[in-house]
């Protein structure tokens, strides 16, 4: 009897993943620390009388562009959390009071909206990705004998 290699299922192993670049990780979690930083010092803008807390929204863009890069980088979805982490570590950092008292962070609605605003969408995307890798490894098809 013979066996037509087409119809025959052969699964050849995957190839190894990259290991990630130690320094391109340790560059993307570095800017989410800088990230929290810009965004807070440039969080009290005015246009005239009017505040325009731009900040807001490109911190979360640039949150979202860092763990997308880090998560392309690493090929790990707690990794790629990395950036988001350094940010909250620099943003607790600006909320401590300096020498003298001085404050970089004030009492304000834009204080409250910042770290909502700059964490959901990137903590969105790897909730998401999270899910889709744990759903994809449930329907994975059983072995054929």
């Amino acid at each position: 009897m013979t066996v037509d290699p087409a119809t025959t299922a052969t699964e050849a192993p995957a190839p190894p993943a990259p290991k990630p670049r130690p320094g391109i990780v340790a560059l993307l979690t570095f800017d989410g620390f800088l990230c929290a930083l810009l965004s807070v010092f440039f969080l009290g803008l005015y246009i005239g009388t009017v505040p325009f807390p731009i900040t807001i929204v490109l911190a979360g863009a640039a949150n979202m562009l860092l763990v997308m890069a880090m998560r392309a980088e690493t090929g790990s979805a707690s990794r790629a959390a990395w950036p988001l982490l350094a940010w909250i570590v620099g943003f607790v950092v600006c909320l401590a009071g300096g020498p003298g008292g001085d404050q970089l962070l004030v009492a304000d609605w834009r204080t409250l909206l910042l770290p909502v605003g700059a964490l959901a969408p990137a903590g969105l995307h790897l909730f998401v990705a999270r899910m889709a890798a744990l759903t994809s490894a449930v329907r994975q098809p059983a072995p054929r004998p």
